[in-house]
């Protein structure tokens, strides 16, 4: 697991592709939703969902799994392309995002999609919901894994700091957070509304494992992954620094696509631009 061959690293590659496409369609389909972090977190997703997670898309409650959960769930759009490129639903339901009735709310909702841990909206709980479970896991006796994906600008909420000093405590090295360093929020830079660095100090502060990568670097998060679970007795962070709207070249370091959609022609320029990137992957396989 700790490195990829070239085909392998190509395969994921494409699949990070697809996922992309399928955040712009989705994004287009419901006219509203988060652009920018969904795109950035597409090659993490795909390296979860397709490399790292223990999982079955069979059946998601299998009791063995490894647990994923999204703290920051205005970027669904990315966990959602992801499960359904995985094989959790039909990749024509990705279409039905934030419709009346569908399965893929605005914020991912627990109830009503097989594969979500969690029901999440409110910024800043993930970490502590993770952090329950890993304990849990524990207690059990259990070797699943739980991971927490959060945003940066999370870590400007107190209950996130709360689990920041809990999960040592327990010395859950079961527990992985992963950390959406894009360095946006809607209003602008996190170090112009309320600075964060020096992050990793932070984390080290507190007593836990930490490492950094390039998180829009399939190869490189994988082998931080699997650098991070052979440390015991710690929790993990892992801070994978992102471009926002990564893959979409209008979108790229533009905090304004944070919580905005494209429009049809934006979206015809996106898919036209990750198409030709997927066919100059493909022609190296």
């Amino acid at each position: 697991m700790d490195s990829l061959t070239p085909k392998r690293l190509v395969e994921l590659q494409t699949h990070a592709n697809d996922v992309r496409q399928g955040i712009v369609r989705s994004l287009l389909a419901a006219g509203s939703g988060h652009s920018a972090g969904s795109l950035d977190m597409a090659d993490v997703f795909t390296a979860l969902y397709f490399h790292v997670l223990r999982h079955d898309p069979a059946n998601p409650e299998w009791p063995e799994r490894d647990r994923l959960l999204l703290s920051c769930g205005h970027i669904a759009p990315v966990r959602y392309s992801a499960m359904a490129y995985a094989g959790y639903f039909p990749v024509e339901e990705l279409l039905t995002l934030r419709r009346f009735g569908t399965r893929l709310q605005g914020h991912p909702e627990r109830v009503s999609l097989p594969g979500l841990e969690t029901t999440s909206g409110p910024l800043g709980e993930g970490l502590a919901q993770g952090t329950g479970m890993a304990l849990a896991a524990k207690m059990d006796g259990k070797d699943g894994r739980v991971y927490v994906v959060t945003s940066d600008a999370e870590h400007q909420c107190g209950l996130h700091f709360e689990a920041m000093m809990t999960a040592p405590k327990f010395k859950l090295d079961n527990l992985t957070c992963i950390v959406d360093r894009n360095f946006i929020q809607i209003d602008g830079s996190t170090e112009d509304v309320m600075p964060l660095e020096p992050l990793a100090d932070k984390y080290r502060a507190f007593n836990w494992d930490v490492h950094e990568c390039d998180g829009n670097d399939i190869s490189a998060f994988i082998e931080t992954e699997a650098r991070a679970r052979r440390i015991a007795g710690k929790p993990h962070v892992i801070i994978a620094h992102t471009v926002p709207g990564k893959g979409v070249s209008f979108m790229e370091g533009d905090y304004l696509w944070h919580g905005k959609p494209p429009k049809a022609d934006e979206a015809a320029a996106a898919l036209r631009e990750l198409t030709a990137g997927r066919e100059a992957l493909t022609a190296h396989v």
